[in-house]
């Protein structure tokens, strides 16, 4: 990554990402109603982005939360069957949403691409 596509950032771009990273990081404590918000704001300045550094982070986000979510509709059922295997699926999925946000959110401090 070019660090003069970095140096053309603002410090408030830095913070809004560290924000919406932040956002998405605590979402459980919300019932998920930060990263919904957190989510939204993904997708409005990923329509305005033009660094490919923060592009790919917004994309980072963007993804981990659909795909968490679709996994969480998926597994959902699991609750029906008994509380054990609904509560192991949620907790895996819950795992992996915080590990994405952690190392999205660690790679972004490092000015690297998230994948």
């Amino acid at each position: 990554m070019s660090a003069s596509l970095v140096d053309d950032k603002t410090p408030g771009d830095r913070t809004v990402m560290h924000v919406l990273y932040g956002m998405h990081t605590i979402a459980w404590a919300s019932m998920g109603s930060l990263a919904v918000i957190a989510l939204v704001v993904n997708y409005v300045k990923r329509g305005d982005e033009g660094d490919p550094l923060y592009l790919a982070h917004h994309r980072w986000m963007i993804r981990t939360f659909w795909w968490t979510l679709l996994w969480l509709v998926l597994t959902g059922p699991l609750w029906l069957v008994l509380v054990f295997p609904g509560a192991a699926a949620y907790t895996v999925i819950g795992l992996w949403y915080l590990y994405r946000c952690l190392r999205g959110w660690l790679r972004f401090s490092e000015n690297r691409m998230p994948d």
